[in-house]
């Protein structure tokens, strides 16, 4: 008897750590606050259970606890250790991040309320007082009556009639949300030309320049443009108004829907907004993740400094970064365009019904690279690596990558060196069968024609065809998941990205393979699925006048009609004349000294002449034969 009473606890655990695994993906998103979570658990826990849906949860479930046990198992070493010094280091970066803190940009972050659904409404305005969701298989849009029943976007349809037997489903309609996009975006390109788009229904904005010019503050400048966006689409946005985008992102939730929420640029403000705040409340940290800092004591972002010592051993280098970073609300001011942003990958995959057969198997790898030549075409990049992804029909995802011998794009290249990956993992796995197949090229060479302006650093007047960069199947961000975050493959000669942006996608392209996995295991798969995902250009701003420009009088080279970036023009075109000074001179120099070495060898040759017409020469001169 005294025996079993050890394992219960563990037992009890295991079913509460899934029945919280089970509520899914977007536990956080607004409208959810007043609902009973447990009680949902529970309803999902026996609606589910006994699914493809529910084992494929307890799966994923079992090998997070396991990992979580690794890791609290390493804490425990840890703990028998002196780590003075890793806390001496901790807190040097510490004081070099503070020291960095940025407080003179305001950035915001736009976010559509609930926006499939509002879409759905204009056209059929009986909905807006009933419950429904927007998705079939998998529900990708609530509105705010469904939500009130504990029903969100990522989760199963079956499961959410379950919490709301009247729940109303719509198919998807990407044209309709694609055009209405544009409505809302054609609105805010006037506050921030280069505004950075995070998906279909949100993007950052950078509107210090704008408040400057036109004498407004911040929260003014986002009511006015919250109204126009009303006005001009009839759909409704929240924002979030903070110094940094992180802190932007995370206050845009504070006051949804239709409202918004400044959080003054104070340190002071920030540090204790950021304290009491759930580390789920941050964008890029994901259910996993939270769970991870959860089991060794960090609930809260003010919880990161006290187990600051522990964080780069337990979790990696980037991983203390991006959380040290959290603690003291930093985080990116830069904002730009999302196409703008570097590509580091290329790649496509598929969802299918279980396939073992090793001749279906080619012909799906086949076909994959087929698509992905076609996406590398469009993309206009060649890949120096090239990686093979499967999913066993376990949910074990395998990944393995090559280096070919050249730079591939070309489906017959792909397929050659893909193909004695697929081979090693069938010899791995015997009898191996998949429900995913996909192939992705990194370390990308650009086929493009180098842009020899842009290399003297010559602005370009209008680009009138820019590059469609979308992606068929994830986002430019999604770059790798947050078990490979501390892979440092990527070479040196690469841009590097911010930490706060790694994390972001891993955190996106966890939600993208759930959401994928749903989709899949309710047999209801979108062809066309990208979920609002695909970048997009941004729309052009319209200009009263024609756009002006100053001709630059070193180059003579039309520059924009601005004074700062005028003058910085200037400045470079200076110190490229000093340069070009320096160089006529040393080429002068070497003409110089040319003449007297040609001088040197003409006299050195009379001599000789000379002590061949008998004429002594130097006895000491030994005469070399080349035959």
């Amino acid at each position: 008897m005294t025996s079993e009473l050890p394992t219960e606890p563990k037992a009890v655990n295991e079913h509460d750590t899934l029945k919280y695994s089970l509520l899914g993906p977007s536990l956080t998103k607004s409208g959810q606050e007043s609902v009973d979570q447990q009680k949902v658990s529970e309803i999902i826990y026996n609606a589910s259970k006994g699914s493809k849906f529910f084992n494929n949860e307890e799966v994923r479930d079992k090998n997070l606890t396991q990992k979580i046990e690794r890791i609290l198992a390493r804490k425990e070493e840890l703990e028998k250790l002196d780590l003075a010094g890793d806390l001496r280091k901790a807190d040097d970066y510490i004081t070099e991040l503070e020291a960095s803190r940025d407080l003179s940009q305001v950035l915001i972050h736009i976010d559509c309320d609930a926006f499939y659904a509002a879409v759905e409404e204009l056209d059929r305005p009986e909905l807006k007082e009933v419950p429904f969701a927007v998705g079939k298989g998998v529900l990708t849009t609530c509105n705010y009556h469904a939500r009130k029943f504990g029903c969100r976007s990522g989760m199963a349809s079956f499961v959410a009639k379950k919490l709301c037997p009247q729940l109303i489903l719509l198919p998807l309609n990407f044209d309709k949300y694609t055009a209405k996009a544009q409505e809302v975006r054609e609105v805010i390109v006037d506050y921030d030309p280069r505004f950075e788009s995070a998906s279909i229904d949100e993007a950052y904005l950078n509107i210090t320049e704008y408040c400057q010019k036109n004498g407004t503050s911040p929260d003014d400048a986002v009511q006015k443009l919250r109204r126009e966006v009303h006005e001009k689409s009839n759909i409704t946005v929240s924002a979030g108004i903070a110094a940094n985008a992180k802190l932007a992102k995370i206050c845009s939730n504070k006051n949804k829907p239709n409202g918004q929420f400044l959080l003054p640029s104070d340190r002071d403000a920030i540090m204790a907004f950021m304290h009491d705040l759930p580390t789920r409340k941050v964008n890029g940290i994901g259910r996993v993740f939270e769970r991870e800092l959860d089991a060794i004591g960090v609930k809260t972002c003010g919880d990161i400094y006290t187990y600051r010592q522990y964080l780069t051993k337990l979790f990696g280098e980037k991983a203390f970064v991006f959380l040290v970073q959290c603690h003291l609300g930093l985080g990116r001011t830069t904002v730009q365009p999302a196409e703008q942003y570097e590509r580091k990958s290329v790649g496509t995959e598929s969802t299918f019904g279980e396939m073992g057969n090793p001749r279906e198997l080619r012909e799906k790898l086949r076909a994959t690279a087929e698509a992905l030549e076609k996406d590398m075409v469009r993309t206009q990049f060649k890949g120096r690596t090239l990686c093979l992804k499967v999913k066993l029909h376990t949910f074990e995802v395998l990944t393995r990558q090559v280096i070919p011998p050249k730079s591939v794009y070309m489906a017959e290249d792909l397929y050659k060196y893909s193909v004695p990956m697929l081979s090693k993992l069938e010899q791995e796995f015997p009898g191996m069968k998949l429900r995913l197949m996909g192939l992705r090229c990194t370390h990308l060479v650009s086929m493009k024609r180098p842009d020899t302006m842009a290399f003297f650093g010559f602005r370009k007047r209008r680009n009138d065809s820019p590059t469609d960069i979308g992606e068929s199947s994830t986002s430019p961000h999604s770059k790798r998941k947050a078990d490979a975050l501390d892979d440092e493959n990527t070479s040196s000669q690469w841009e590097e990205w911010p930490d706060e942006l790694l994390f972001e996608a891993a955190e996106r392209q966890e939600r993208e393979d759930e959401l994928q996995e749903l989709e899949s295991l309710s047999q209801e798969i979108d062809k066309r699925r990208h979920h609002g995902k695909e970048i997009v250009p941004n729309p052009r701003r319209e200009a009263s006048v024609e756009e002006e420009w100053w001709d630059c009088p070193i180059c003579m080279r039309r520059q924009a009609a601005s004074e700062r970036e005028f003058n910085e023009h200037i400045d470079l075109c200076l110190s490229r004349q000093t340069i070009r000074d320096v160089v006529q001179e040393t080429a002068n120099a070497r003409v110089s000294e040319h003449t007297s070495i040609n001088n040197k060898r003409i006299k050195s040759g009379s001599e000789k002449g000379r002590a061949r017409s008998g004429v002594p020469g130097d006895p000491k001169q030994r005469r070399l034969c080349f035959g």
